[in-house]
């Protein structure tokens, strides 16, 4: 029991460690949703709604290389690429952009499913947490920081209304869409994969508890520091009562289950010998086809001009695939079993704190400055000391087997950083292309400013499904609920709680506009939806669920584009 105990507290000691890092990774630098208010106003008061009303090519491009950016997220102006580079030639710059986007949506999947899921899957089996509390902790952190403080940082620049849209809008995204998306590739499996009954009842029925009690917020428009404060700690609740629940599963387990194989004793004994004859005749068989494979798939005698156009082929991806490949391999720690490489993990030591210097000084602007020096000299300083440390403790045949959580917890803090990089510019990307088409702000907050912040929701949590068996599906389903629910009531909270602290003693004034009550409506419609149904299918991925919620998210979209269009007035 003490040994058990000493376990529990390690991995939650552990766990916290990783939170607070996180947090301290992520609070001091701008999320892509930070600068939604420049769709009116620049952060240095430059007014580019005038922007629109500019006609000519050749006076926007006047304009943006005059004027401060009105996108602000991202490394690259793709404003001014679009108006000044291909002015002349508006196809090209459609295709440039079309092109990068497809790059940006490869980036974002490859690093979600090559480096995220694998050091969450690893830390999961380190730290031994449960399926369940791996998806309302590590993996909720991960997808959910970014959005955490953005929403805070647009209380506090005035645009409280963006920031709960925003919020809303990505939670709404992830319990329809993504949980749908699952449901529709799930139920395709050879496997059935079945989901816990009652984690996804009590991840369901709180849920619909805390979007009930922002409801009831909203419909005041006042709340106090006091009530701000109880919002937020209904996280501290939820987390609380899913380890309460694991705890007391894995008491019952550990009583219930050796009783039970005591009595399945003889019937497993003959299963297991109906299984050994089974297996012995399919080896055979297997050994047939392979015979067969080797005679019947050899390699057909080919001209050398294919071969040659073949090679070149693979030369030409390689040569496209590598500068995309190369700076996240170098800088992000990966000690799977079958991606282990002695040289990169010793780079990837040395250099991924000198990547977190630049990424640092870049978002606070002291990249030339002495201070951006100090912390470069202190970085390579710690990079070194990590680097002779990881060349003098690994081995070139195989990945370390012990002391694995300083790797695994660099892994997932990289992805984490590289994941959040690549979504920052992607959303760049997407604020530019509503620029150049102009979509309205409200618009652009519920979907697009939504989806991109969310779409690393989708791809982590739909590989960890298909990938990751039935541990994986229960992450991923955890994840899709107890993520929205560490967004709402972090990240909302969090804003209100100073945004309520500055106003003290008089209650803050909620910003409230009619989209978020249909919002909030259209979310409990979705979840009250998945609640009935999948207790219906045994709890396995059904297709009807899937189609049900994507049809329910489909309905809002289609109000939403109706209202502002002006064909439709609620």
């Amino acid at each position: 029991m003490a040994f058990v105990l000493s376990e529990n507290f390690k991995a939650f000691i552990n766990t916290c460690f990783l939170l607070l890092l996180c947090f301290f990774l992520t609070s001091h630098i701008r999320s892509p949703t930070t600068f939604i208010n420049g769709l009116q106003s620049t952060p240095k008061g430059i007014n580019c709604v005038g922007f629109h009303k500019l006609r000519d090519q050749h006076a926007k491009c006047l304009f943006l290389k005059t004027q401060t950016p009105c996108v602000s997220q991202g490394y690259v102006n793709y404003l001014r690429i679009f108006y000044c580079l291909c002015g002349r030639y508006p196809p090209l710059g459609y295709t440039l952009l079309a092109s990068w986007l497809l790059v940006l949506f490869y980036l974002l999947g490859n690093t979600a499913s090559q480096y995220f899921c694998s050091s969450v899957e690893s830390l999961s089996r380190v730290l031994n947490l449960s399926p369940t509390i791996a998806g309302v902790t590590l993996l909720s952190l991960g997808n959910g920081s970014p959005d955490v403080f953005a929403s805070i940082v647009s209380f506090r620049s005035g645009s409280g209304e963006v920031g709960l849209s925003s919020v809303l809008g990505g939670a709404f995204f992830v319990s329809c869409v993504v949980v749908g998306i699952i449901n529709i590739c799930g139920s395709s499996l050879p496997h059935a994969v079945r989901i816990d009954r009652s984690s996804f009842v009590r991840d369901v029925c709180f849920f619909v508890v805390v979007l009930s009690s922002l409801l009831a917020i909203l419909v005041v428009r006042r709340i106090t520091i006091w009530g701000a404060m109880a919002f937020t700690s209904l996280y501290f609740v939820y987390v609380s009562i899913v380890s309460a629940t694991h705890f007391c599963r894995e008491k019952y387990e550990d009583l219930v289950v050796p009783i039970i194989k005591e009595l399945d004793e003889p019937t497993s004994a003959a299963a297991a010998e109906k299984e050994a004859a089974e297996g012995s005749e399919a080896k055979a068989d297997h050994e047939d086809y392979d015979q067969e494979g080797s005679s019947s798939s050899s390699p057909p005698s080919s001209s050398s001009s294919s071969s040659s156009a073949s090679r070149s082929l693979r030369w030409v991806l390689y040569a496209i695939d590598m500068p995309l490949y190369l700076p996240r391999r170098l800088t992000i720690p990966d000690v799977s079993e079958e991606r282990w490489s002695r040289p990169y993990a010793v780079a990837s030591a040395t250099l991924a704190p000198i990547l977190i210097a630049t990424f640092w000084n870049s978002k606070r602007g002291v990249l030339g400055s002495k201070e951006g020096l100090t912390i470069y000299l202190y970085a390579g300083l710690i990079g070194l000391i990590l680097g002779l440390f990881a060349l003098h403790t690994t081995m070139k045949n195989s990945p370390p087997k012990k002391v694995l959580f300083p790797w695994l917890a660099g892994g997932f803090l990289m992805s984490v950083l590289w994941t959040y990089i690549i979504a920052e510019e992607l959303v760049g990307l997407l604020v530019s292309l509503g620029y150049i088409f102009g979509i309205s702000p409200s618009i652009l907050g519920l979907t697009v400013l939504a989806w991109g912040n969310s779409i690393g929701d989708l791809i982590a949590n739909v590989a960890m499904a298909m990938n990751g068996g039935q541990d994986g599906a229960q992450i991923a389903i955890s994840g899709c609920y107890a993520g929205p629910i560490f967004n709402t009531l972090a990240g909302l909270g969090l804003s209100l709680v100073v945004s309520s602290w500055a106003v003290h003693p008089e209650p803050f004034v909620v910003p409230v506009g009619p989209a978020l009550f249909e919002i909030l409506g259209f979310m409990i419609g979705g979840l009250l939806w998945a609640l009935v149904i999948l207790p219906r299918k045994d709890m396995r991925l059904d297709r009807v669920l899937g189609i049900g919620l994507l049809a329910i998210y489909l309905c809002f979209l289609s109000l939403r584009l109706s209202q502002s269009l002006g064909l439709v007035q609620v």
